[in-house]
């Protein structure tokens, strides 16, 4: 996992804005109070998931829009198409690992290490792809 390659804690839950509104809705609410500084939520179909956690939280959101139905389209549409004021940033369809990698790049802004180990990853990314 991304998150783990760069020493990220980091938590998985299992929550949904149509099927557990209230846990999605209490999570979002208190996920600052709890120490998270970024929120990266996943959803496919409607993926109203990353708006509902933007709505009700200061932090940081991004949608990972996934492909349940309709070869994601309808996830990334509903993710990419939040109204005026409550900013989701929506990387692509089944795009977990960017989504990690933008999470962490957020992070580094405040922290110098990360920074460097993001810089670092990058480094190699480049250097692999020029040896391709």
């Amino acid at each position: 996992m991304m998150l783990e390659h760069f020493g990220v804690d980091h938590v998985t839950r299992v929550i949904s804005a149509h099927k557990t509104p209230d846990e999605a809705m209490e999570f979002a609410a208190t996920a600052a109070d709890q120490g998270f500084e970024v929120i990266i939520a996943g959803a496919g179909k409607a993926a109203h998931l990353a708006g509902v956690m933007a709505a009700k939280s200061l932090l940081p959101v991004i949608g990972v829009p996934l492909s349940a139905s309709l070869d994601g389209m309808d996830a990334l549409l509903a993710t990419v198409q939040m109204p005026t004021g409550i900013p989701v940033a929506t990387v692509a369809i089944d795009g977990a690992v960017n989504a990690a990698l933008l999470a962490v790049a957020i992070l580094a802004v405040g922290d110098s290490d990360l920074r460097q180990k993001l810089a670092e990853y990058r480094a190699d990314l480049a250097a692999k792809t020029l040896a391709d």
